[in-house]
């Protein structure tokens, strides 16, 4: 759907600029558009393998671990049926820290890692190995559920991203976006928190 979205914007400019002879200015848009994507491609990985490797070696130094023991009682409220030292926990902890950095790169694999340990709790469950309500086969569970809306709400108190691309336009100060960018996504991960309680009660009543 995305893809046709894209390309009847585009279909649509070209038509435009045609009918009003502004072809050489789309040609002129385009070709200093492809330069520019390369450029901030350029930066970004660059931005990336620095905040990446940051946390690679924060996990080693066992950094991570100790700020994952933090983040427990934060946890263990979000997720009150994990059981207490399940893999799930370091791996949700891990992700919502790179989140917290606004380092989507970093927690996209730490995140992959929960959802995996979660299908398997799951999977224990209905194989009755392990505690907790049953659900059939291929509906995801409530720990699923929330673990995907908080993550996509995405509490950030240091944008990196919004940072590079701030910084690759131009912007006098990049920074300048932090302290919207924390209101923001507290209050978008105060919602994603709300609405997760909410719905586990009404699944529990």
């Amino acid at each position: 759907m995305l893809n046709y979205l894209w390309a009847g914007m585009i279909l649509t400019g070209i038509i435009f600029g045609a009918f009003n002879g502004k072809m050489p200015d789309i040609t002129n848009a385009a070709l200093d558009s492809a330069k520019d994507a390369v450029s901030l491609c350029i930066t970004m990985i660059g931005v990336m393998a620095f905040w990446t490797g940051i946390m690679e070696i924060a996990s080693r130094a066992g950094i991570i671990e100790a700020a994952s023991g933090k983040l427990r009682p934060v946890i263990r409220f979000l997720f009150p049926e994990i059981p207490e030292g399940h893999k799930a926990n370091e791996h949700i902890a891990a992700n919502f820290i790179a989140n917290f950095l606004g380092l989507g790169w970093a927690a996209t694999p730490a995140g992959l890692k929960a959802m995996e340990e979660l299908g398997k709790l799951e999977e224990g469950r209905r194989k009755g190995t392990v505690s907790g309500p049953v659900r059939k086969k291929g509906i995801a569970s409530n720990e699923m559920c929330t673990f995907l809306i908080i993550n996509i709400s995405s509490l950030q108190l240091i944008p990196v991203n919004v940072i590079a691309y701030r910084s690759q336009y131009g912007s006098p100060n990049p920074a300048a976006i932090v302290g919207a960018g924390i209101v923001a996504t507290a209050v978008s991960t105060g919602a994603a928190v709300i609405f997760c309680k909410l719905m586990d009660r009404g699944r529990r009543a």
